[in-house]
């Protein structure tokens, strides 16, 4: 009787029940803090209270204050820091590479510049100032891209004329903000902050747009971004149009961020830590895009709510963010030179 040698089955199932979780856990998290903003500030609201107001009871006691100024904070908090980490992670998984976020290679900082010079130079505001912030967030995408391209972008020039392209562009800022009259450069330095003071809800329309456009755009190429990261040889001969697929995602990223961006300010650091603390949580690199776009919208409300309740001074959210992310940044340097700048 001859020996039979059972191979057993690989594991595959624990690693997506485990990702499943992960990312269940994530989403009620997020509505857990969405609650909790809608429930609390300088005092706490019951939340049968809080419903009512949400559902427009004739009457509602809390209608005011929860309708008109916490939803909209929320709710912009909820859109923009997903929008944010959407735009951080597709960028890192396409340049292989976790130092590559928008607020590094220079698509916050155009949309920043852009926007002081509207505000200050211009004269311009509300939505003229967003657009102007998008059209440039698109154009410098689209200059860097063509610097760095030399049959197809690669990621290392990419980061470093994005840096080159950054400074250039925060040295723009600081000459508007040093020549602009004092009520124009509180305003600028109001909305370079990164905020979601003064939000209504008429404002989240256009990031909402943008989510689910450019969001959908990014999960149907989610297969083929995912093979980049075999390299541009083994992605070709796989099916993979390598250029065709960084164009795709470059402009869904692009178009994320700067709209986000043009409603907020460049929140600091959103874009960028998402993506990493996402893929210390999950199992694979499946469900990355979700996951990032989660961990950004929780960073954001979290953010939010511990700078305007839980410190001394009531501060803009773009501040408490970059105080958690410039030590991460440090880190992810050093681990970056210590394992080849993966995520």
């Amino acid at each position: 009787m001859s020996d039979v040698t059972i191979t057993a089955p690989r594991r595959f199932r624990p690693a997506a029940t485990r990702r499943v979780q992960v990312l269940v856990a994530l989403a009620a998290l997020v509505s857990a803090l969405m609650l909790l903003t809608l429930s609390c500030g300088r005092g706490c609201l019951p939340p049968g209270d809080v419903w009512a107001a949400l559902r427009g009871a004739p009457g509602a006691n809390a209608s005011f204050v929860v309708t008109d100024l916490r939803l909209p904070r929320a709710v912009m908090g909820l859109l923009a820091g997903a929008s944010f980490g959407l735009g951080g992670v597709a960028f890192q998984i396409m340049l292989r590479n976790p130092l590559a976020s928008p607020d590094i290679i220079g698509i916050s900082a155009s949309a920043g510049a852009a926007a002081v010079f509207a505000i200050v130079i211009l004269a311009l505001d509300g939505w003229l100032v967003s657009l102007v912030a998008v059209a440039a967030g698109l154009g410098v995408a689209a200059m860097i891209w063509a610097l760095s391209s030399r049959r197809g972008a690669a990621g290392a020039r990419l980061i470093l004329i994005g840096i080159g392209v950054s400074a250039m562009l925060d040295s723009v800022t600081a000459y508007v903000l040093l020549e602009a009259p004092a009520w124009d450069r509180a305003e600028a330095m109001r909305w370079l902050t990164g905020s979601l003071n003064g939000m209504q809800l008429v404002q989240a329309l256009p990031v909402a747009g943008a989510l689910l456009v450019f969001g959908g755009l990014l999960a149907v190429t989610a297969r083929d971004l995912e093979v980049l990261r075999l390299g541009d040889d083994t992605a070709e001969a796989l099916g993979v149009r390598a250029d065709a697929t960084r164009l795709r995602v470059t402009l869904a990223a692009v178009g994320l961020v700067a709209i986000a961006t043009a409603a907020t300010g460049p929140i600091a650091f959103v874009a960028f830590l998402s993506g990493p603390i996402a893929a210390r949580l999950l199992p694979g690199p499946t469900g990355l895009l979700l996951g990032a776009g989660l961990v950004g919208a929780l960073l954001v409300i979290a953010g939010d709510f511990v700078g305007q309740f839980l410190l001394p001074a009531r501060l803009p959210v773009g501040v408490v963010t970059g105080a958690v992310g410039a030590p991460f940044l440090l880190y992810l340097i050093v681990r970056a030179n210590r394992n080849g700048g993966t995520l």
